[in-house]
């Protein structure tokens, strides 16, 4: 029986890909465009909007076909069909915006190499329906632009001192050259990344400690009770059990934070 597509799974796919998985700040796909074409704001959303539609209209019709592509060339099959779509786009923007395309130049072809296009295909599209598939491909093509234009205003603005071509900063601004420099793309992307992860672990660990405070008072467990690790799990040490496990109330199925994990000797222990 087929599960309906709910908004709850569009939301969730949507979440996924401009945050949780964000194919480049979380996955670290598709470097290449992201170091080279986020040199400015237009440049970077364009390079975004381009892979976005290639995304969509790829996964769309590999998501069609997958019942019918051979195993064994399904990888040859989708890089023609990645292709025909990335020559549409090229064709397009050489039409309408043909100075955007001199800016891009190379790097619209290239997207027919691009891990993450390739990736979602095989990973995704290759093994669903239709409309989650479009939703997958939009939801990373998202991301992927999020990404790329976040980099490209800190670029252009730490670099030129404007954000698309207008005066952001006064006279008293020094423009950073290093930042429209293949040198400023890396240490851009490396701080951006840092501050993903950052955040990324305070809310983990703020989850881990709200888990552990439900379990704490569900149990009359103290919230800040230490706990005993004895083969290969923790237990909560209750004031009158000392360091028995035996007398623990219950066993986690997760680790505390490290500061009230403690093992059998009463050393505390290093994850």
């Amino acid at each position: 029986m087929k599960e309906n597509y709910t908004f709850k799974k569009f939301l969730g796919q949507m979440k996924s890909g401009l945050f949780t998985d964000n194919p480049t700040f979380v996955q670290l796909l598709g470097m290449c465009p992201t170091l080279a074409t986020t040199t400015s704001v237009r440049n970077a959303f364009g390079m975004g909007i381009a892979a976005a539609a290639v995304l969509v209209c790829s996964n769309a019709l590999i998501s069609l076909l997958r019942r019918f592509i051979p195993k064994q060339i399904r990888i040859s099959a989708y890089i023609v069909i990645i292709s025909g779509f990335v020559t549409a786009v090229e064709m397009l923007i050489k039409a309408y915006f043909y100075d955007l395309y001199g800016s891009l130049g190379l790097f619209i072809p290239l997207i027919v190499v691009n891990c993450i296009i390739l990736g979602r295909a095989e990973a995704f599209a290759s093994k669903n329906p239709v409309l989650p598939s479009v939703v997958d491909g939009l939801s990373m093509g998202l991301g992927f632009t999020f990404a790329l234009v976040s980099i490209g205003a800190v670029r252009e603005l730490l670099g030129t001192g404007k954000l698309l071509d207008r005066q952001v900063f006064g006279d008293w601004f020094k423009p950073a050259i290093i930042f429209i420099l293949p040198a400023g793309a890396f240490f851009t992307l490396g701080f951006i990344i840092a501050a993903v992860q950052k955040v990324r672990n305070t809310i983990s660990d703020r989850e881990r400690r709200e888990r552990l405070s439900d379990i704490s008072n569900a149990s009359d467990i103290p919230a800040n009770a230490e706990y005993s690790f004895v083969s290969g799990k923790y237990f909560p040490i209750q004031p009158d059990s000392s360091h028995n496990p035996d007398a623990a109330n219950s066993e986690l199925d997760f680790y505390p934070p490290e500061e009230t994990v403690k093992d059998a000797d009463g050393k505390k222990e290093e994850n």
